[in-house]
């Protein structure tokens, strides 16, 4: 049974940071693009960040450029989002998911999702 179990979320002052962590199990982890995506209440959930099973290609989406940073760590199976510089529009749930190929995943077809966590930012 695959989980992808996000933590860290919570509530943070504009211009504050949180780190988000996803720890996955029942997969082989270094098979799939890891992603975060995010849904804000009454809006679509959307596409944050993906990385590669070697780190080689990352993606961000053009809203958190230079303000998030993903990573992975395959030996604990757990892929991370530093968050940055946040804004109360980074105001979501967030979501940890697993895919096949970064094309695929940043169009939002997914494998495996978590369960979320959610970012609220205070302004």
């Amino acid at each position: 049974q695959v989980q992808l179990l996000e933590s860290g979320g919570g509530l943070v002052q504009a211009g504050g940071s949180l780190r988000l962590s996803c720890a996955a199990s029942g997969l082989t982890f270094s098979n799939y693009v890891m992603s975060w995506f995010r849904q804000a209440p009454g809006k679509e959930r959307q596409f944050v960040a993906g990385i590669t099973w070697s780190g080689t290609s990352i993606n961000y989406a053009d809203s958190v450029k230079g303000r998030f940073t993903i990573s992975r760590d395959n030996a604990k199976n757990t892929v991370y989002l530093q968050m940055n510089s946040l804004k109360p529009e980074d105001t979501a749930v967030y979501y940890c998911a697993a895919g096949d190929r970064v094309g695929e995943v940043v169009r939002g077809k997914i494998n495996y999702w978590g369960q979320g966590t959610q970012v609220t930012v205070s302004s």
